[in-house]
């Protein structure tokens, strides 16, 4: 909030925050796209460096016309800044774990059906194994988990590949098919199954919220004819693709488990039958195994050596 006073706590949360910012324009050279990526308002973001600039009493940006390019300043600024935001996680990230420890909680990080079948296996694994824990489920939307396991929001993940594993640990356990979605009258839904070829003309959802090497591979891009997909409707989250989808707006591609997880009157799904799988792993933080953890990796691999355990 412009102009007013902040307390300490608050005013170290917004020399982080502001620090990402600048690095999120340094890295793009550019105050749009790193507004993009930050999702926040170009003005905004501007208003945020400036005062940066301000109580540092230096220019961190060149700006000419539509160029962008960092000062002699700025490009001090861009190790310690990386520094500093890094450590900053690295706290926030033990204090999560450290109090969820405390509650003896072990937080399971997934987006949309997580592991699918395999995943509830482990769960009633984990539960076996550790009676006395309570293992409390966290979503996250799109591409997010691996993220969540950095900035300590979880302690381990079922990560949907490919995704960034800086940081992490991951071992794959499971593949899946690729279904799309379609609206319940679409030409296509008559069909047993679907090609890639067949969807060349139909608009696909897609998300700003995932990274862009994510999106991609969902969508297939590019197509195997060298073609680019015909980009639909952006979504957030996976009720609002599917709600787009049953609406006639668009298809989707998603994950085989999807097709049981999430049914939908106006909805038919259909295994695409000439694209890779998803490959899903188990992922948790490089810094340490706490002992709930190693158990729910135990859990895994007992259900993955045996598939039919506790189905």
């Amino acid at each position: 909030m412009d102009g007013q006073p902040v307390s300490e706590g608050a005013a170290a949360d917004v020399d982080t925050r502001v620090l990402r910012y600048f690095l999120a324009v340094a890295e793009q050279l550019s105050f749009t796209a790193a507004a993009r990526e930050l999702y926040v308002t170009q003005p905004s973001l501007s208003r945020q460096i400036r005062r940066l600039e301000a109580d540092l009493g230096a220019d961190l940006f060149a700006r000419t016309g539509r160029e962008v390019r960092l000062t002699a300043a700025g490009e001090a600024l861009v190790p310690a800044a990386r520094r500093l935001t890094a450590d900053w996680a690295r706290a926030v990230r033990e204090v999560r774990t450290t109090a969820a420890a405390e509650r003896n909680v072990l937080r399971l990080g997934f987006v949309a059906t997580g592991a699918g079948p395999l995943g509830l296996r482990v769960r009633a694994a984990f539960a076996a194994r550790r009676p006395e824990a309570v293992l409390e489920l966290t979503r996250f939307d799109w591409g997010g988990e691996a993220e969540g396991l950095r900035r300590g929001l979880a302690d381990v993940a079922f990560l949907w590949l490919p995704a960034d594993l800086t940081g992490l640990h991951a071992r794959t356990v499971a593949t899946e098919r690729r279904w799309v979605a379609l609206p319940r009258r679409h030409p296509l839904a008559d069909r047993p199954d679907v090609g890639i070829a067949d969807l060349g003309g139909e608009r696909l959802m897609w998300t700003r919220r995932a990274p862009r090497e994510w999106v991609d591979w969902w969508a297939v891009n590019p197509r195997p004819d060298g073609s680019e997909p015909l980009w639909g409707p952006e979504n957030d989250n996976v009720e609002e693709m599917l709600e787009h989808v049953a609406a006639g707006g668009a298809v989707c591609l998603a994950a085989e488990s999807m097709a049981t997880y999430y049914t939908h009157p106006e909805l038919v799904w259909r295994p695409v039958r000439d694209i890779e799988p998803l490959r899903i792993a188990v992922a948790w933080p490089r810094e340490r195994t706490s002992p709930p953890v190693a158990d729910f990796l135990a859990a895994v691999r007992e259900c993955v050596r045996d598939p039919e355990a506790y189905a």
